[in-house]
C-alpha cells in the first residue's frame, strides 16, 4: 500500500524536516492512513515512539536502496547501449576492413595482385622493360645501344680502335712511335752502312799493302792455339822457317796431334794461310810440296772469302786435303775447329791405313752432317748481321748449332779410335 502524505488543512500547521548534522528532526507530520493507525493503535503508548522512529528510518533506508537500484539500472542500460554501438561499429568496421582488404589483397581481382600483375607478371610492365632493355635485334635497346658503342670502338677498319693502334694516320698515339722506331732503324742503318763502309775501306787499304797476310796468319794463330790447346795438340808458327826436307819456307803452321793420340807416332798436318788467288792446280802442288817439306801426312789450307775457290765454303775435303774458308772480319771459330779436327781424322786414318780399313761412309757422313750444320751457321750470322735485335736468338742458335758440328765430328773421331781399340 502506498502511503501519502496528506498536508492538514489550514490553519494547521506545516510539517517540518531539519537535518542537524547527523540527526533528521520531523515536526508536525500527520499520517492519514487508517490502517496504519488502527494497527498502530494496537501497540503500547511507550512503543509508539520507537516504532514511529522505526518505520521512518525504514522507509528512509527503503528510499535510499530505491534509489540506488535506480542509478544502477540506468548505468547497467546505458553500458548495454554502448556495448550495443560498439558491437555495432565494430561490426561495421570489421566488414568495412574485409571489404578493403578484399578490395586490396584479394588473390583474384585484387588491387595489389592486379598492380602486381600488371608490373610482375609475364607480360608486365617490367619484363616488358627488361626485354626492351636487352633485345638484341633493336638498336635503341640498351644492349643494341652497347652493341653500336662497342662497334663504334672496335669493329672494323675505321673502329676507333683502329684509328688509335693505326701507325700511318698521323694523329693516332702508334704514329708517333712508329716515327721513332723508323728514326732508330734508320740510325742502325746508316751506322751499319758507315761500319760496312769502314770495313770496305779498311779492307781495301790492307789488301794493298804488304801487312794484310800477317795479319791474316795472326789471326789464324789465336784461333789454331784455341783448337788445339782442348785436343792437347800443338801448333807452330813456321812461315818464317825452313823445312827439314826441302828447306824451303813452304807451310804456314804445322799442328801436331796429340802423342796419347797416336801412340806415341809423330802426325802432323801442314797449315797454309791463302789471302790471295790460286788456281787449283797450284794449290794442290803448293800442299804437297808443304806436306813434304814439313813431314805432314795432311794439308789444311785456309782462304779468305775473297780468294776462296767457288763451292769449298765453309770447308771440303779435296784429294786427301781439307779446304777451309775463314772471314777475317768475322771469323767463326765453328767452322775452323770442324776443319782442323778433320784434317785430325784423315791424318790419324793415314796413320792407320795399315792395321785396318777407315768406314769412308762415317767420315763422309760425318762430312756432311758437318757442313750442314755450318750452312745452317752461316745463315744465322747473315740474320745476325742484318737485324741487330735477334742477335740473342741467333747467338744461342749458334751456340747449340756448334755443338752439333762438334758432335759430327766427335762421331768420326769414334770411327778412327775404334779402329786401333
Amino acid at each position: 500500500m502506498e502511503a501519502r502524505l496528506v498536508p492538514l488543512p489550514s490553519p494547521k500547521p506545516q510539517p517540518t524536516v531539519r537535518v542537524d548534522g547527523d540527526r533528521v528532526v520531523v515536526t508536525e507530520v500527520v499520517v492519514t492512513d487508517p490502517a496504519l493507525a488502527g494497527w498502530l493503535a494496537e501497540r503500547d503508548d511507550d512503543d509508539r515512539a520507537a516504532i514511529v522512529e522505526r518505520a521512518l528510518r525504514i522507509g528512509l533506508l527503503a528510499l535510499q536502496d530505491a534509489g540506488v537500484t535506480v542509478n544502477v539500472d540506468v548505468v547497467r542500460g546505458e553500458f548495454e547501449k554502448l556495448l550495443q554501438r560498439t558491437e555495432q561499429a565494430n561490426e561495421r568496421a570489421a566488414t568495412a576492413l574485409e571489404q578493403t582488404l578484399r578490395t586490396n589483397f584479394a588473390d583474384g581481382d585484387g588491387r595489389l595482385p592486379r598492380t602486381l600483375e600488371r608490373f610482375l607478371g609475364d607480360r608486365g610492365a617490367l619484363r616488358g622493360m627488361v626485354e626492351e632493355l636487352f633485345d638484341e635485334t633493336r638498336r635503341d635497346s640498351a644492349i643494341g645501344r652497347i652493341g653500336s658503342m662497342l662497334e663504334r670502338y672496335f669493329d672494323g677498319d675505321t673502329s676507333k680502335l683502329a684509328h688509335l693502334l693505326d701507325p700511318t694516320r698521323m694523329h693516332s698515339p702508334m704514329h708517333q712511335f712508329r716515327q721513332e722506331i723508323s728514326a732508330g732503324f734508320r740510325a742502325v742503318e746508316e751506322r751499319l752502312i758507315a761500319i760496312e763502309a769502314a770495313a770496305t775501306a779498311r779492307a781495301g787499304e790492307r789488301s794493298k799493302s804488304a801487312a794484310k797476310g800477317g795479319d791474316f796468319e795472326d789471326l789464324l794463330e789465336n784461333l789454331l792455339g784455341e783448337v788445339a790447346r782442348g785436343a792437347g795438340d800443338l801448333v807452330e808458327r813456321t812461315a818464317n822457317e825452313a823445312g827439314d826436307t826441302m828447306k824451303s819456307k813452304k807451310g804456314d803452321f804445322v799442328v801436331t796431334i796429340n802423342p796419347d793420340v797416336t801412340r806415341g807416332a809423330d802426325v802432323r798436318v801442314v797449315v797454309e794461310a791463302k789471302d790471295r788467288r790460286v788456281s787449283g792446280r797450284e794449290m794442290r802442288e803448293e800442299l804437297r810440296d808443304a806436306k813434304t817439306n814439313r813431314s805432314a801426312c795432311v794439308g789444311l789450307v785456309v782462304f779468305t772469302p775473297a780468294h776462296a775457290p767457288t763451292g769449298i765454303a765453309p770447308f771440303d775435303v779435296r784429294a786427301g786435303d781439307v779446304y777451309c774458308v775463314l772471314d777475317p772480319a768475322a771469323p767463326d771459330p765453328a767452322t775452323l775447329e770442324a776443319a782442323v779436327r778433320l784434317a785430325r781424322l784423315l791424318a790419324l786414318a793415314s796413320l792407320r791405313e795399315s792395321e785396318a780399313e777407315v768406314d769412308a761412309a762415317v767420315v763422309a757422313g760425318a762430312l756432311t752432317g758437318i757442313r750442314e750444320q755450318l750452312e745452317v751457321v752461316k745463315a744465322l750470322k747473315a740474320q745476325l748481321t742484318s737485324i741487330n735485335g735477334a742477335a740473342g736468338a741467333v747467338s744461342t742458335g749458334l751456340d747449340k748449332l756448334r755443338d752439333g758440328v762438334i758432335a759430327q765430328v766427335v762421331a768420326a773421331e769414334a770411327e778412327i779410335r775404334s779402329i786401333g781399340a
